[in-house]
Parts: structure tokens; sequence; C-alpha cells
């Protein structure tokens, strides 16, 4: 057979590894947090998960998108910072409504236990995002102040972007920011085991899914030529997430000390 023959045949499948590729980019950096938002909604309680993770990737993934006005890269990078913006608000949704439900739980319960008739069930106490209050920074009780913290920071940021966009050393710097912020993603928690001297609690099948996922994100950087900083940020969150995985092995074959807290399985890459 000649080997024009069998173009045919290759030219779709290389399409359709590269459509596969494409929507494992787009999709893939969100199913790790399927599994967290269905055990957050089951068992009504986000203690867990640090909306802190959510704050990151949002702010990551934001200047992302900036970034891309300046240095058009690849459309499945973009979309994946869209998916991911998406699904950090759903989050911090279901989070906000499940802490403040609990809190009036807790507060409905200490009544009921001092069984007092002149005293009244008051609601936890109202944190707005206008109140610019730092003590209660991404504490907030509504999720619509989360949402307007969100709309700030993209139209402060957007305007300051339309400003430099001419400027290549701005844009660089954009994007080395964003893929940097989200790289710097488990390193607290890479420092909250080795405080603990033990990783109880993590999941090991959620530490091998970001790190298989980091992976094939990084190595999608690197073959499809995306800018340097994706590359470079890339790697770093492997070795992270490597990292990581060195302290699952070493602290449970090696315990170093008890452990004061465990943390919850929902809690990998968690701030």
């Amino acid at each position: 057979m000649e080997p024009g023959g069998l173009e045919w045949l290759l030219v779709p499948m290389q399409r359709l590894v590269s459509w596969g590729a494409a929507g494992a980019m787009v999709f893939g950096g969100v199913v790790p947090y399927i599994p967290q938002y269905r055990d957050i909604r089951r068992t009504q309680n986000a203690e867990g998960f640090s909306t802190y993770v959510c704050l990151v990737l949002l702010v990551a993934n934001i200047l992302r998108i900036l970034f891309w006005f300046g240095r058009r890269f690849e459309s499945p990078l973009l979309w994946q910072s869209i998916i991911m913006i998406i699904t950090m608000l759903l989050m911090l949704k279901l989070c906000t409504e499940v802490r403040v439900s609990n809190e009036l739980n807790v507060k409905r319960r200490s009544f009921a236990a001092a069984d007092s008739k002149d005293e009244e069930i008051k609601a936890p106490p109202k944190r707005s995002y206008l109140d610019f209050d730092l003590n209660y920074f991404w504490h907030w009780s509504k999720f619509t102040d989360y949402v307007q913290c969100v709309l700030t920071f993209t139209g402060v940021t957007g305007y300051i972007t339309y400003l430099w966009l001419d400027s290549s050393l701005f844009v660089e710097t954009l994007g080395f920011l964003a893929v940097f912020t989200e790289a710097m993603l488990g390193v607290p928690q890479l420092y909250r085991n080795y405080q603990n001297r033990s990783t109880e609690g993590m999941s090991i099948k959620m530490v091998l899914m970001w790190t298989s996922g980091d992976t094939f994100k990084t190595v999608y950087f690197i073959l499809n030529q995306a800018p340097f900083q994706f590359s470079i940020c890339g790697l770093l969150q492997v070795f992270v997430d490597i990292a990581i995985l060195l302290q699952v092995y070493l602290y449970s074959h090696y315990p170093q000390k008890p452990v004061s807290h465990t943390a919850h399985p929902a809690s990998t890459k968690a701030l």
C-alpha cells in the first residue's frame, strides 16, 4: 500500500486526538472539584474546603484571560479559564450557603440549650464586602458580595491592562503572574503537611488526579508551544504535586508525630 493511502485514516485520527486533548484541557481542570462539590452538598459541611482556593483560581484565570488580549494563545486555554471561573463561582455559592446555614443552626442550638424565654434567636452577624473590613475579607455572608469583589477586581485589572496593552513588558509580566499564581496553589498544602508531619485525611486518589492533570497540562503547553510562562509554571506545579506525593509516602511509612487535627479529604491543595 502506498504511504499516501493511509492519509484518509491518519488525518481524521489526528484531528480526533487533537480535539480530545483540547477537550481535556478545557474541562480537565474542573474534574477534581466535582466530587468536592457533591461531598459538600451531601454532608452540608464545607469546613474541609478552603474558599481561598477559589480566590486564587479566580485571580489566576482572570489574569490569564486579560493576558490573552495582549498575546493570543490557543483558544482551549482561554476556554479553560472561563470554565474554571464558572466552577469556582459555583463552589463559592455552595460553600457560602452551607456556612451561613450552619452558623444559624449553631445559634439556634445554643439558644435552645440555654432554655431562656427572654432571649430570641438571632441570626449570625452579616458580613458584607462593602463593609471593607479586612478581618472578614472573603468570609462574607452573601454570594453576591463575592461576585461584587470579582467584578471589581476584573474591572480594575481590565482597565489597567487596556492602558498598558501596548507594553510588551507589562503583557509578559501579566501572563507570568497569571500562571505563577495558579502554580503556587499547592504550596500551602505542602507547608501544612510539613507542619503536621502527616498527610492523614488526604485522599491519595485526589493527589494523583491533580498530578496527572498538571502533567498533562504541562506537556500540552510544551507541545503546542504555548507562551513560555505557561510551560515554566506548569513544570513548577508538577514539582509541587510530586513533593506532596513524596510527603504522602514518607509520612505514611515513617510517621513523625501525632497529628493535632486531621485534614478533610477534599482539602487537598487548600489554603
